[in-house]
């Protein structure tokens, strides 16, 4: 059985635990295997960075992490009924076992923070456990942020090009024009002519230097239902621009869901240039076709030499000269692109790191596309059904 220490009295060279909470002032490590169990608060004045074992939090009261030198841990999980507060960055080298309880980290400070290392990851995050604050990652590309608010998880997914050196994500389930836990605001209504409305319910903050696409989801709380005129397809990721002091479309590369509940992937941007992200809409609609067509709707496709749905038709495409037809699987993955399209797409894809030979095509399944139409100035979306 592997040993587990119960931090509740002791006294050695290193450190020293008190019932106010375990201060070390020497050289404190967890050597492999071991686990120890905190109940009391955390204060790291002194080097903390060679433990290679678990350091865990438990119990029913609040306890703080402080300190003058951040503690680096290699694994540690929260089970408590209380949150852990960080007044420190934390720093993990390896896993980050969430259960029951949130890691806590000033809103206006985002320096203080739990950090995944190049190699930490996390698993069990939920609405009652996760970070509320800010995460942070070191040379990442890819990695999903278990932030939220104390009721909700609401992570961000970033897909940066190349390893970001660092980027720092925290969750506000606030109103961006006047929130309360951040001295910074982003009036919803400074925004460029082409933003209908931008929500009033939430957002997040992202900072890194790499370009990035960011995933991003909403659902009942979000509220977007009450929008005025809003509808799935007018949504669009935007971001307050940090060099006009206003929001601005980021842009949707991948789109999936209803009003209600659904996720979006912005198109690539640097986030060290936008201080805020979260969903607007595109102005109603006012020119004659956008208003007989609201939507392009969604099609079927079964390219079987029949002569019947054999390429993808969308009505109205000739309107605009000038457009895109971008197509989209299930992951979100682009699999098929053509600026000015007039009906080549034939389930193959043209894009993309997996393109199959022509003779196998595409697999059968729902396909989500996006259509631009540059001489109106329009954009729409919609699913299509390919049946092999």
């Amino acid at each position: 059985m592997k040993p587990f220490l119960h931090i509740a009295f002791l006294l050695s060279v290193s450190f020293a635990v008190a019932q106010s909470g375990l201060y070390n002032s020497g050289n404190f490590t967890v050597h492999n295997d071991a686990q120890i169990g905190l109940y009391a608060d955390l204060i790291n004045d002194a080097n903390f960075d060679q433990s290679n074992g678990l350091i865990g939090f438990y119990g029913n009261r609040p306890i703080i992490v402080s300190g003058s030198i951040p503690p680096t841990l290699w694994d540690t999980e929260i089970m408590m009924d209380s949150d852990v507060f960080l007044q420190t960055p934390l720093m993990v080298r390896n896993n980050v076992n969430f259960i029951l309880g949130n890691f806590l980290t000033p809103t206006n400070i985002p320096a203080v923070k739990l950090n995944f290392m190049e190699d930490g990851f996390f698993t069990g995050e939920s609405d009652v456990s996760k970070v509320t604050g800010f995460a942070e990652v070191n040379n990442r590309s890819v990695f999903s942020f278990p932030v939220g608010d104390e009721q909700q998880l609401r992570p961000l997914t970033m897909n940066a090009q190349g390893a970001a050196p660092s980027a720092i994500c925290a969750y506000f389930f606030e109103n961006p024009s006047a929130p309360s836990s951040i001295l910074e605001s982003f009036d919803t209504e400074e925004k460029v002519n082409n933003i209908g409305e931008v929500s009033e319910r939430e957002f997040w903050i992202l900072q890194s230097s790499a370009p990035t696409q960011v995933t991003i989801s909403w659902n009942t709380r979000s509220n977007l239902i009450g929008i005025p005129n809003a509808t799935a397809e007018s949504l669009i990721v935007v971001g307050w621009s940090k060099a006009s002091n206003q929001w601005v479309i980021i842009g949707n590369a991948a789109f999936s869901g209803d009003i209600t509940n659904g996720f979006v992937t912005s198109e690539t941007f640097v986030p060290n240039d936008y201080a805020a992200i979260t969903f607007g809409t595109v102005p109603l609609p006012t020119d004659t076709f956008a208003v007989n067509n609201p939507t392009l709707g969604d099609y079927f496709l079964s390219p079987n030499g029949d002569g019947t749905n054999d390429f993808l038709v969308i009505d109205g495409m000739e309107e605009s000269p000038n457009n895109s037809l971008r197509i989209f699987n299930r992951y979100g993955q682009k699999v098929f692109e053509k600026i000015n399209y007039t009906n080549e797409f034939r389930g193959v894809a043209n894009t993309g790191s997996m393109v199959p030979s022509p003779a196998n095509g595409l697999p059968e399944g729902v396909y989500f596309y996006l259509v631009t139409l540059d001489d109106l100035g329009l954009e729409y979306t919609g699913f299509l059904f390919l049946d092999k």
